[in-house]
């Protein structure tokens, strides 16, 4: 592991540390999200599956430091940190914004020559092409709030304490900043397989925008509609944990692409 390993410290939280484990599986999570929130899931795929849940600025731990509400610089400073990923074959599963901050982080690591994720699983998110007015970052607190509690997130009813409400709706509104601002790069596609997974309920991805996920790459692309809304990751953990123990631990174990000089290897 060359250099210092400051970066996969202080963005990758392991919370079931699983050193014979023949997959890594780096998690990235919602706007207004922390690593936490895949805490259940590690401990489902452990120690079969290490994995490691990014922690964005200016949440939990990283609460002092000032948040990113760009996509791509955020992808950027992710991409630095997996540098230090230990190696085995790793995946990427990124949950509504971290969906798309996982199509970039991939992007990102081709680009850079670093080893790429052999499977993306975007949860909760419809395809980077796919875009929809939402102006949420620029809406009341009030509104903003509103919204928030519709999709009944995990902590939710935690914004009804005013001292809470103030630390954590800046870090909200900076997230949906990035989402809503961002815009792909029609030339780039990853080559990996997608599996697309997304709830029954959630109103903030139809069928065709989850099926439009088959145009960013060139490898086979799968759709798993699972009972729930836009948080249906909370209520079936389980089904989630066995569907990524499918598609991961019954594949062939490929072999890590080595990365070109001035990469990593």
């Amino acid at each position: 592991m060359p250099g210092s390993s400051a970066p996969f410290e202080t963005w990758l939280r392991r919370f079931r540390p699983a050193a014979s484990a023949t997959w890594s599986l780096v998690c990235l999570p919602h706007a207004g999200g922390s690593a936490s929130f895949f805490f259940p899931l590690a401990r489902a795929l452990a120690p079969a599956i290490d994995v490691l849940a990014v922690q964005y600025p200016g949440r939990q731990d990283r609460r002092h430091e000032p948040g990113v509400d760009s996509l791509p610089e955020l992808a950027d400073r992710i991409v630095d940190a997996l540098r230090h990923l230990d190696d085995r074959p790793f995946a990427l599963l990124g949950h509504s914004m971290g969906a798309l901050l996982a199509y970039e982080v991939a992007l990102r690591l081709a680009g850079a020559g670093l080893p790429t994720p052999s499977h993306l699983f975007a949860s909760g998110r419809r395809a980077p092409s796919r875009y929809r007015d939402d102006r949420f970052h620029l809406s009341s607190d009030g509104d903003m709030l509103a919204h928030i509690r519709r999709l009944g997130g995990p902590g939710a009813t935690a914004l009804d304490d005013p001292e809470i409400r103030e630390m954590v709706l800046p870090v909200i509104r900076g997230d949906y900043r990035a989402v809503e601002t961002y815009r792909h790069d029609p030339a780039a596609v990853l080559d990996c397989p997608v599996t697309v997974l997304t709830g029954d309920r959630d109103a903030l991805v139809s069928a065709e925008e989850a099926h439009a996920w088959a145009g960013h790459t060139t490898g086979p692309t799968d759709l798993e509609v699972l009972p729930g809304g836009h948080f249906y990751l909370s209520d079936r953990t389980g089904e989630v944990a066995e569907l990524l123990r499918r598609r991961l631990l019954a594949a062939h174990r490929p072999a890590r692409p080595q990365a070109d000089e001035g990469g990593r290897r």
